[in-house]
């Protein structure tokens, strides 16, 4: 299969190391992920509102207008990517739902190869921690299960600068985003994945789920930016731990995600009423932000990155197009009776199959009726056989398809490998003279240049060492604030 993700060696010539002059580290770095926020909005924020957090920060920071993640965009990879510089063929995190052929079920005797592997709120034993007996086991390790961050094959970040004995922090929706604890398991010092529940974004009769009202999701950002502001008092997410500032630490906010899905843009691609409101609630919290630093003192020792795990797509409202998940699956089981193994849709499909030899006549037949199951083309994956979790065939969906069920009404949707869903906004608030620089990034690219802003070794990255991920380009400086 050809690389989805960028390819690092057409990079090389952005990648611009620390100046030898640079002999001052930052001493915090705080990663925060607005979901959903495309590098339009930001921008388009920033012209409307002078007065905002995010255009004063703009201000003294390095504004990067072209950035994207790897693909499939869902927010599994998403962070994966931010936090360790790897895409999905290197990290195995293709989404937080995939398939693994050599793992085996939860709760077997390991008799059968071959699982879904969840990684999402199904894991959860409803009182915020994940039920082991709901986690996959390995055949090949006396049938034990496998957490989330032994599921991943890269460190990251927190792996590195944990290693240097200083102290990590991260904040998301998940227990299972337990992940970013990288393969020792113990890269987060204070780790914090109060549940959001369910995608109930668009769902009719929703009840009381977070992500099914705007105003829950504002709740719930609030509660979790209140904890980065008493990490950054030194007092843990609970406000009760005493202990360091964090050397790295973040977030993740979820509301502007749920307000493009439950009300979108209009055909413009603005920002609809409760869009803008979710987006001045965002702001508002960033603010909050600003002002823990200034009481705290932290301001010149610490580095802002804005950016976002993935965008939601499509832009226009207008074009949404609700393709049944049923049909896709019918279609599947007509063409190649039994071969399914696992099917993952939201706007793109991923289909891992029992047997890689029917990946050809599925895609054929996939492919002749494209236009009734939203399809633009198929990538056929070549390698499925030499790796345990690529998926067999990739389904890029026309512009605005969206896979759900009937009961669905989503403006917009994310995990493809299109523009809205991959073009997102970047930002570094580094304390130096505003600029905008239009050179084509990856959000991989923030694990290595986290590293660079600490002075904390590159070649302890795993994929900085594999790959040779680069740091952002000109940041020659970022020691030098």
């Amino acid at each position: 299969m050809h690389r989805l993700a960028l390819s690092f060696s057409l990079l090389a010539a952005s990648w611009w190391p620390l100046s030898a002059a640079a002999t001052e580290p930052f001493t915090h770095v705080v990663l925060i992920s607005v979901d959903g926020l495309h590098a339009q909005d930001l921008q388009d924020w920033i012209s409307a509102h002078p007065d905002s957090q995010l255009a004063l920060w703009s201000q003294q920071a390095r504004l990067y207008s072209a950035a994207y993640t790897p693909g499939p965009a869902d927010s599994f990879p998403g962070l994966e990517a931010l936090i360790s510089g790897a895409d999905p063929q290197l990290s195995g995190l293709w989404y937080d739902v995939s398939w693994d052929r050599r793992l085996s079920p939860p709760a077997s005797h390991c008799q059968v190869r071959g699982t879904t592997v969840r990684f999402d709120e199904s894991l959860d034993d409803h009182q915020g921690h994940i039920d082991p007996q709901r986690l996959p086991r390995d055949p090949d390790h006396g049938c034990q299960v496998v957490w989330p961050h032994q599921y991943v094959r890269v460190n990251n970040v927190f792996s590195v600068v944990h290693q240097h004995h200083l102290r990590t922090a991260w904040m998301d929706k998940h227990p299972a985003y337990e992940f970013v604890q990288g393969p020792s398991g113990d890269a987060v010092d204070d780790l914090w994945t109060p549940e959001i529940g369910a995608n109930f974004e668009g769902v009719v009769q929703t009840d009381n789920h977070i992500t099914g009202s705007l105003a829950r999701t504002e709740a719930y950002d609030q509660g979790k930016m209140q904890a980065l502001s008493f990490e950054l008092q030194g007092r843990g997410h609970d406000g009760h731990q005493a202990g360091p500032v964090p050397a790295l630490l973040g977030l993740n906010l979820q509301s502007v995600s749920v307000a493009q899905k439950l009300f979108g843009y209009d055909a413009a691609q603005q920002p609809t009423p409760p869009l803008q409101q979710a987006l001045a609630f965002c702001d508002a919290q960033l603010r909050h932000l600003q002002a823990t630093l200034t009481a705290q003192h932290l301001n010149t020792h610490t580095l802002l990155i804005i950016t976002a795990k993935h965008g939601n797509s499509p832009m226009r409202s207008e074009r949404v197009r609700h393709v049944d998940v049923d049909q896709l699956r019918a279609a599947i089981a007509q063409a190649a009776p039994g071969a399914l193994a696992h099917l993952t849709a939201d706007d793109v499909a991923l289909i891992w199959l029992h047997q890689a030899g029917d990946a050809g006549r599925l895609r054929q037949a996939l492919l002749a009726q494209a236009d009734q199951l939203g399809i633009a083309r198929i990538v056929d994956n070549d390698a499925a056989t030499h790796d345990a979790r690529t998926p067999d065939l990739i389904v890029i969906t026309q512009p605005g398809v969206i896979y759900g069920s009937s009961k669905t009404h989503k403006k917009a949707e994310h995990g493809g490998f299109a523009a809205d869903d991959r073009h997102v906004a970047l930002m570094l608030v580094d304390h130096a003279p505003g600029q905008v620089i239009s050179t084509r990034v990856s959000t991989q690219q923030v694990a290595p240049t986290i590293l660079q802003a600490l002075h904390l070794p590159l070649a302890e990255l795993d994929a900085w060492t594999q790959e040779k991920v680069p740091v952002l380009p000109d940041t020659s400086t970022l020691a030098q604030h």
